[in-house]
């Protein structure tokens, strides 16, 4: 997984605007109609022969033709074009419900959303969000990185008209509030992942845990209980021991990592971590609060480890990435900590992973080259009975980036939205339900190499990461070179 230099230029969102298709009238489905007034005409010769409209069928559709819409071919699109000298884009308003930047100390490779206790499906403004990301300091600056526990608030909607406003609305237009609780790091945080334990009392907040995987081989386990609890609670005081980690893992030695994931079938808690030597450890949570790592790896990929994911109804199941081009699924129980399956997806790395939460046979892939794909794993066979079938292919794939994949991730409640980040500095949402009919064009609105699956394409330098709010319909969290994203489009 490339990494990015600290760079704080700044740029500007911009969107693609997708228009609906027309739909053709099929002349064959246009019925006969019996005529009970048909003895009142002299003769045939006084029936016109029509189209749907009234006129002649070439008629109309000369008109048509002349009158259709003159598409740009040379249409801007971020991270496929170039801006020219003295050229900055600007998002359009329209077509976002929520909108904000916040900035941060130093860039973040990774962060997470923290659930929090102010409501599912929560539509009102202004939002609130809470988070978790590691930062990436300057080289020779490496004591000055932190793990930041944040709470953004004030994220306000975006302004619209006065008849669109709602007299019974609490939206108030607000700048943003960034809040911060940091914890000191000696190192680059790679890969962030954090993990809320099951409430037990309605009067205490759940415990949460992160999981940060560092640039110096180690990962580190903080309790961020407290820190979540200072914002809301004033007064609230976090002692140097509860900065500390609780736990740090020391199975990868010196070799830097990048994968790690929290399993979501186990409550107490359990993670998977993987480095660039390509070994997997697993560590689990016992009963009494300590950490125990099973210092035997799972191993089998001939390169690094990219990137982990547990399976999201499979208790012992999980999927790895790496730059060795190939994917495999594991099960945690096997005592030869070998692969069940394996499969080559792509010629180059395949930086990242995404298991559907709605249909668990579903995984999507994202690959240096700019591809991303979804592999139906009904279809992937154990390796012994591999060899003398065909290679199985995805059930869709999507070469519209140019750059490389650097996230993925399914949309927690519908299985046909997907999010998907890129080294071409933007952010692009996907509708796999559009399905290409026959005589239909693989381009949308005649724009080249543009597939109509594409909703909408986020601008944001240096992106890395991002998450849906598992809270807040449709609203996603990114972080980047330029700091952190929060927004709410009107296509999801």
């Amino acid at each position: 997984m490339a990494k990015r230099a600290a760079d704080f230029s700044e740029q500007e969102s911009d969107v693609i605007k997708n228009g609906d298709r027309p739909m053709e009238i099929d002349q064959n489905e246009v019925g006969e109609f019996e005529d009970e007034f048909e003895d009142e005409f002299e003769s045939e010769d006084e029936i016109m022969e029509a189209g749907v409209d009234g006129r002649p069928d070439d008629e109309r559709e000369a008109e048509e033709r002349e009158n259709a819409m003159d598409v740009d071919q040379n249409i801007f699109i971020p991270g496929r074009h170039k801006l020219a000298a003295g050229e900055t884009l600007a998002p359009d308003p329209s077509t976002y419900e929520m909108l904000h930047t916040l900035e941060a100390p130093w860039p973040c490779l990774s962060c997470d959303i923290i659930p929090d206790s102010l409501g599912s499906d929560r539509k009102n403004y202004p939002a609130t969000v809470y988070a978790v990301a590691g930062t990436q300091a300057a080289r020779g600056r490496d004591k000055e990185n932190q793990l930041m526990v944040m709470k953004m608030s004030s994220l306000s909607r975006m302004e619209r008209n006065e008849e669109e406003e709602d007299s019974d609305s609490d939206d108030e237009a607000s700048d943003p509030i960034l809040e911060t609780r940091t914890i000191p790091m000696t190192s680059c945080t790679n890969r962030i992942r954090a993990h809320q334990l099951p409430q037990t009392t309605s009067g205490k907040a759940p415990t949460t845990l992160t999981a940060s995987m560092t640039e110096s081989g180690q990962v580190l386990i903080h309790d961020i209980t407290q820190h979540l609890v200072s914002f809301d609670t004033p007064g609230t005081v976090i002692t140097p021991a509860q900065n500390k980690p609780v736990s740090t893992i020391r199975a990868h030695k010196t070799n830097e990592g990048y994968a790690v994931d929290w399993s979501p079938m186990v409550p107490e808690g359990k993670l998977i971590t993987g480095d660039v030597a390509g070994n997997i450890f697993a560590t689990t949570r016992t009963q009494g609060g300590g950490w125990v790592t099973d210092t035997t790896p799972y191993t089998g990929h001939q390169g690094t480890i990219e990137e982990l994911q547990w399976s999201p109804s499979e208790k012992h199941v999980f999927s790895s990435a790496s730059n060795d081009g190939s994917v495999k699924i594991w099960d945690a129980r096997s005592k030869s900590r070998k692969a069940a399956i394996s499969m080559q997806v792509s010629k180059t790395d395949v930086n990242v992973l995404s298991w559907s939460h709605q249909t668990s046979h579903l995984l999507a892939s994202g690959a240096d080259d700019g591809e991303w794909a979804v592999w139906d794993l009904r279809q992937w066979k154990p390796l012994t009975s591999m060899s003398n079938e065909k290679k199985p292919s995805p059930v869709a794939s999507f070469t519209f980036h140019k750059e490389q994949i650097t996230a993925v991730e399914w949309h927690p409640t519908d299985d046909s939205i997907v999010l998907v980040c890129a080294g071409d500095n933007t952010l692009s949402l996907w509708d796999l339900a559009v399905e290409l009919d026959d005589e239909e064009s693989r381009d949308t609105a005649g724009v080249q190499d543009v597939p109509p699956q594409l909703l909408f394409v986020h601008y944001m330098d240096q992106i890395k990461e991002a998450h849906w709010h598992p809270q807040i319909p449709g609203a996603v969290m990114a972080t980047g070179g330029s700091g952190f994203g929060v927004f709410k489009t009107i296509s999801v």
